[in-house]
């Protein structure tokens, strides 16, 4: 259902840049989004059938890989929109944000760590300083150029230790660290401008230039005009104004053209998404499989409300897609793959349920014996 609204918002949004491009908004969309919404379909497909245990080893490749990845990043990544967040692709010439390596990557070693490190998890030295090392490493290195990817990444592994029984005492010291790393990100970071810009945009709009508040001006004009009901697909005004209609303000195009129902009704699906997520992570009979659906579901939903957040003038300005929703090749395969491995933890859950079931069946029908 994400996936359809996807298509339509999209396909509403990209109006003004598939003109740029000297292209129809039908080709445009055809050969930039909807091939990867269907693209996305298939891996979580491909990603569910995989049993969720064999992500535990795969974790440990791809934080070999991401590390360095991360590195080359900062050092040689394409940069675009002011951030260098991008890799390209050789010969095929797509660029390749990271920081969706990134997310996935930690997030599974996080569960794996977790989960191996349980008969001593209060132990320093063998259970917390790997853990917190690997945290912190990743924060820093997303945070350099994509600070609210970083926080949000950062939050979902506080949650993570809390479920994974790391003491009160640990967590309150990963966070001092995340704090100290913050700071000096803020202030000594290459992008300290950008953010003190924006901060003093969202805290102190009225004494801004306009150029400072132009996206947030514009998502609320789209809010505002949208009323209850919207305009109707197609009839958005703001499109040709927001420079990332498509992308990091689709929330306000559909609130625009769908009126605040079609908002309300987006935040539902997501709503209805972290409940059954919830649900998962309760019912697993395996702690790396608990750990590995509760950081997934949240990574994808506080993404989600991150995004929407900042449509609606809630939180200062950043570059977050909407999960599933907005146009990006990049969000959409890792999203997907995230999909397709909380759908393969849902799966064992399903079938340990049937064999419990079958059990108490057998039980049930054999004789007392006298």
């Amino acid at each position: 259902m994400l996936s359809l609204i996807s298509i339509m918002a999209v396909y509403s949004a990209t109006g003004a840049i598939a003109y740029k491009k000297n292209m129809t908004v039908e080709k445009f969309v055809f050969v930039k989004h909807i091939i990867f919404v269907l693209l996305g379909i298939f891996m979580i497909y491909i990603s569910h059938l995989l049993d969720y245990k064999y992500y535990a080893g795969i974790s440990k490749i791809l934080m070999i890989i991401t590390l360095p990845l991360l590195l080359y990043t900062l050092a040689f990544g394409t940069n675009l929109n002011g951030a260098a967040r991008w890799v390209q692709v050789p010969v095929i010439g797509l660029t390749f944000q990271t920081s969706d390596l990134a997310k996935l990557a930690l997030i599974t070693f996080l569960a794996r760590m977790l989960t191996k490190k349980q008969e001593n998890i209060k132990d320093v030295k063998n259970a917390f300083v790997p853990i917190m090392g690997s945290v912190c490493v990743v924060f820093i290195l997303i945070a350099l150029a994509n600070l609210s990817t970083a926080l949000m990444l950062f939050g979902v592994s506080i949650l993570l230790l809390i479920i994974g029984r790391i003491s009160i005492k640990q967590i309150a010291i990963v966070c001092v660290g995340g704090v100290v790393l913050l700071m000096f990100v803020v202030f000594l970071g290459p992008r300290r401008e950008t953010y003190k810009s924006r901060i003093n945009s969202f805290l102190h709009p009225e004494l801004q230039h306009s150029d400072k508040t132009f996206q947030s001006d514009h998502s609320k004009i789209a809010l505002a005009t949208g009323g209850a009901f919207g305009k109707g697909p197609g009839n958005s005004t703001e499109r040709n104004f927001l420079p990332h209609p498509y992308s990091d303000f689709i929330f306000a195009i559909i609130i625009e053209e769908y009126g605040t129902i079609g908002g309300l009704a987006v935040m539902v699906l997501y709503l209805v998404l972290l409940y059954r997520c919830v649900r998962i992570v309760t019912r697993s009979p395996k702690a790396f499989g608990a750990l590995l659906a509760a950081g997934l579901s949240f990574s994808l939903t506080i993404q989600a409300f991150a995004n929407m957040a900042v449509a609606v003038g809630l939180g200062p300005v950043t570059g977050v897609p909407l999960p599933l929703v907005s146009m990006g090749g990049t969000s959409m395969i890792f999203t997907s793959i995230a999909f397709g491995i909380i759908l393969s933890v849902s799966r064992d859950v399903e079938e340990y349920s049937e064999k419990k079931d079958k059990e108490k069946v057998i039980v049930g029908t054999i004789p007392a014996m006298g």
